[in-house]
């Protein structure tokens, strides 16, 4: 049975609008004007147990409304959703107690003045989680999040990626099945995403959790997620495996190659030359023709490396914002 299942969910919006100036703004206090914004509209898909998913899609596409109405934060104009067998903006106990949603600009959302450990011992209050339990959740995130140096320490002191790595225990000490992470990597520098990364990762294999992720960090979707979900002005344009999105709106490879000399062949013969910096050369190859042209490229150059590489995954989904993605792809794969 699906974790997380939305039916035809759409969302729209009242944005008051007005003319400039003076008399406009009078007029706005006795007669207001509004625009409708769909903020989502018609998306359906379905997420099992244990998968971790990558939520995509540019600035004001609709993914932390998505996100907003499955955590039950928002009502949803049309359509239905079902989390956990649960209807999520009727708000049960029971089915709070089993979500988590985390957002990457507010991550650990409690008074300054708390220590981290006083934080996660109020959830434990909140949540009912019993104390023989709550240990042994505990002693788990401190050894995956390395906490241990923080229990004492107050939020207010924290910072950005301390309060990341807070916040990711402060939501999970009670084990939710279903995880909403929005923008996790926000802000962070490169050896706390790596722990974050990580951390995602485990938590979904050693829970059997269901994560969705929305981040406009590729790296972050790259690694984590074998499937994906686009959306783009608040339509799905795409649902399906991520190597397959790869593969349709990228019909190219990069082939790059480390050569021990000066060629005497001439590199464009071979495909688009896309880098040449000294010894390093990057090619754009078609796929169906990567296997015959590495066979003549090593025959022909004195090459001490090459390997075969996808396209940057930013590329691909700058491709699939696009309008040709609308054209190349069906909605479902």
């Amino acid at each position: 049975m699906a974790r997380i299942q939305a039916e035809h969910l759409s969302v729209t919006f009242r944005a008051p609008v007005r003319e400039a100036g003076l008399r406009a703004a009078l007029g706005s206090l006795v007669r207001r004007r509004y625009r409708a914004v769909e903020a989502v509209r018609d998306v359906s898909f379905e997420l099992q147990p244990g998968e971790l998913v990558g939520f995509i899609g540019p600035n004001g596409a609709g993914k932390s409304t998505m996100l907003k109405v499955l955590a039950g934060v928002l009502h949803p104009t049309a359509g239905s959703a079902s989390v956990l067998g649960f209807t999520p903006w009727q708000r049960d106990q029971r089915f709070l107690r089993q979500i988590a949603l985390v957002r990457g600009s507010r991550p650990l959302a409690v008074p300054p003045e708390l220590t981290v450990l006083d934080a996660l011992r109020f959830q434990q209050l909140i949540y009912a989680v019993p104390e023989q339990q709550f240990r042994r959740n505990l002693a788990e995130l401190v050894e995956l999040l390395s906490l241990d140096p923080l229990l004492e320490r107050q939020a207010r002191g924290l910072s950005l990626g301390e309060k990341m790595r807070a916040g990711l225990a402060w939501s999970l000490i009670y084990r939710p099945a279903v995880l909403f992470l929005d923008e996790p990597t926000i802000g962070l520098d490169v050896g706390v995403v790596t722990v974050i990364r990580r951390f995602i990762a485990d938590y979904c294999r050693q829970t059997g959790a269901t994560v969705l992720l929305t981040s406009h960090a590729m790296a972050d979707v790259e690694q984590l997620c074998r499937r994906v979900i686009l959306i783009d002005h608040g339509r799905l344009v795409f649902d399906g495996k991520l190597a397959v999105l790869s593969e349709r709106l990228a019909p190219h490879k990069l082939v790059s190659l480390t050569l021990a000399g000066v060629p005497a062949a001439n590199l464009a013969s071979f495909g688009e030359v896309v880098e040449h910096d000294g010894a390093l050369v990057r090619l754009s190859v078609p796929r169906g023709d990567v296997a015959a042209l590495t066979a003549r490229l090593l025959a022909a150059l004195p090459i001490t490396d090459l390997t075969v590489a996808e396209p940057a995954l930013e590329q691909v989904i700058g491709t699939a914002y696009g309008g040709r993605a609308r054209e190349s792809l069906p909605s479902k794969e």
